[in-house]
């Protein structure tokens, strides 16, 4: 089997097909292929993985960083599957494999005569994993099934704008699109879980996560506060229901984050802002009291934060109390836990300079993962995926013809 990009992770030797695109499938495999996971990513012919147009700065560049970001460590193999030729490639392929990931529309895979049901007569140890809007039918069919989602459709309906907005009257988008990375970070451990028994068993499985389920499970708080208790959570600003202080508060240059979740943190900050007899005050000295003059403690503590610096309150705060200054990307790269934590990583961009992506959080102390290769040309790979399932370079070169890869 061709190797990994990443050759000594954890995952060495699992082969996974990938036909996904966008942000939330290609995020699911991308974290498997920084394990070590052998991820040959099957895109259309025409184009590829229609992300690979998306933030491209230079015309000589074939993708750009949206790209680059997410589909590092990965092997391209460009196949049209409305071919007859195309599809049999993937069966040939499927033979072999552990995993195989999508992210179509509800029957997309099925009309196309590579139903889970059919690739699985051809492996049975198959793990067939999707990450849809609203799941799959076969785990239980959604009213919404047949809807297209994205990141903002699953972050509205999942509860999580529900909660987050700077007053009770308007609720906000999440930034980073956690309505797709959730999703797939949940998908990675269904698959795994998956491949665990399919090793033990020799079964393989369906496996479906629902973009709105998960994102349900990420706002968790919300269901039990509404079960036990009939509420009904609005957006909650820059504060926590339960706990305070526990959110952001001014510096003179920026904003801080600032926790007091246990009542001894309350009291090294109140003499940290020079007023150590708020400690001992039944007003404020245990968390209850507090949140229930939440409004009056949050205005006690940045009228303090907005006389200092973000730097001065570090100086004051860091080590003592769960603290952190509300950086932005200049300050991340400048940060030394990042270079410590080897978290951007630099990687070759076609078309210009070198550049620096996001790299893996999970460190290891046996099998190391981590960005290992570029984002992959549209068919890098594809002779060489080809010839390692057996083709000849005659049958190869008869696909190309055909236009049945690229």
């Amino acid at each position: 089997m061709i190797a990994s990009p990443v050759p000594n992770g954890a995952l060495k030797g699992l082969k996974v097909i990938d036909l996904t695109m966008m942000l939330a499938g290609p995020f699911a495999t991308m974290l498997l292929g920084d394990q070590g996971a052998t991820i040959i990513k099957v895109e259309p012919v025409k184009g590829g993985d229609m992300t690979r147009a998306l933030s491209v700065g230079q015309k000589d560049m074939p993708f750009g960083g949206y790209f680059q970001s997410i589909n590092r460590n990965k092997l391209s193999l460009a196949l049209d599957l409305k071919t007859e030729a195309g599809k049999n490639v993937l069966r040939r392929l499927v033979a072999d494999a552990d995993v195989l990931v999508e992210n179509y529309r509800v029957g997309v895979m099925d009309r196309l005569g590579l139903s889970y049901e059919s690739l699985a007569k051809i492996n049975p140890k198959l793990v067939y994993a999707t990450v849809r809007g609203f799941g799959d039918p076969r785990t239980g069919k959604s009213p919404y099934a047949d809807w297209p989602a994205f990141d903002v459709i699953a972050q509205a309906m999942g509860g999580i704008m529900g909660i987050t907005g700077p007053d009770a009257n308007t609720p906000l988008k999440i930034g980073p699109g956690v309505g797709d990375i959730v999703p797939a970070m949940l998908m990675t451990i269904g698959i795994l879980s998956a491949v665990r028994h399919a090793e033990k068993t020799g079964e393989g499985q369906f496996v479906d996560v629902g973009m709105y389920d998960a994102i349900l499970a990420l706002c968790e708080r919300i269901v039990y506060q509404h079960s036990y208790d009939g509420a009904v959570p609005g957006p909650e600003g820059n504060s926590h229901p339960l706990l305070c202080p526990f959110g952001l508060f001014p510096a003179s240059d920026g904003w801080v984050s600032i926790a007091c979740p246990r009542d001894h943190f309350w009291k090294i900050l109140a003499e940290n802002m020079g007023k150590p007899e708020l400690g001992e005050d039944e007003r404020y000295a245990l968390n209850a009291a507090r949140v229930a003059r939440n409004a009056e403690v949050v205005e006690m503590v940045s009228g303090w934060t907005k006389t200092l610096t973000k730097k001065q309150l570090a100086e004051c705060l860091g080590g003592k109390i769960p603290f952190g200054p509300v950086n932005n990307v200049v300050d991340i790269f400048n940060d030394p836990h990042i270079a410590v934590r080897e978290m951007l990583p630099q990687v070759e961009q076609p078309g210009r300079a070198p550049v620096r992506i996001a790299g893996t959080p999970i460190r290891m102390t046996k099998t190391q993962g981590g960005v290992a290769r570029r984002g992959a040309l549209l068919g890098e790979d594809t002779d060489r995926i080809l010839q390692d399932a057996g083709y000849t370079d005659k049958e190869i070169a008869a696909l190309r013809d055909a236009g049945a890869v690229r």
